[in-house]
């Protein structure tokens, strides 16, 4: 499969303050992930966007695409291009909410939601989770059947996440999925740059 996508999905959890989070985030946003989700979802909208602010400056310096999650208005009045929408934030917004956004995501944990996204108008959906993961500690993941079934139901591109790593990319891309998500792994890996050309080795495979 061409130009698989390698997406990075924040956890500032994983950091002791924000600065480390950010002194990281610029190291991996020179390594240049295809895109970058700001997945905070903790925090107040106020909170999110002085945060968003910040990120979306360190993203476009290194040309990494930002898609803000969860709060529509924030995307909106910060500009953002790429929005990423958990199933029920994508059912609330409007047509004009969406014409905000070239880029448009969901979040799918079935197919239905898949079919759901693709009827919404979304240019990609995130598929999981695929493998079992410490963000779902004791909730089996779904496996590669379930992800084909979604990457065969969708004429979305699907990108598969959760439990996923350098060794996983060949099979998920074998499934038909057009990229791969990486949060703990992005966040804790003490040298992004290799990090990344690992991951970009073997999507290329």
């Amino acid at each position: 499969m061409d130009d698989f996508k390698l997406v990075v999905i924040s956890n500032r959890h994983l950091f002791s303050t924000t600065e480390a989070f950010m002194a990281h985030l610029e190291r991996l946003a020179a390594a240049r992930p295809d895109l970058f989700i700001l997945r905070e979802k903790d925090l107040k909208p106020g909170a999110y966007a002085a945060l968003a602010k910040d990120v979306l400056e360190t993203c476009e310096k290194h040309h990494v695409i930002c898609a803000l999650h969860g709060f529509v208005d924030v995307a909106r009045d910060l500009k953002a291009k790429a929005f990423h929408a958990p199933m029920p934030v994508l059912e609330k917004m409007t047509e004009e909410d969406k014409k905000n956004f070239r880029i448009l995501g969901a979040s799918a944990h079935s197919l239905q939601q898949g079919l759901q996204a693709q009827s919404a108008g979304c240019t990609y959906i995130t598929a999981s989770h695929i493998y079992d993961t410490d963000c779902k500690k004791g909730l089996p993941g779904r496996g590669i059947a379930f992800l084909k079934s979604v990457c065969g139901g969708v004429s979305l591109p699907v990108y598969a996440l959760g439990g996923i790593d350098a060794s996983k990319i060949e099979e998920v891309k074998r499934a038909g999925a057009a990229g791969a998500c990486m949060m703990s792994g992005a966040m804790t890996c003490p040298d992004p740059l290799k990090y990344m050309e690992t991951l970009r080795y073997f999507s290329e495979k």
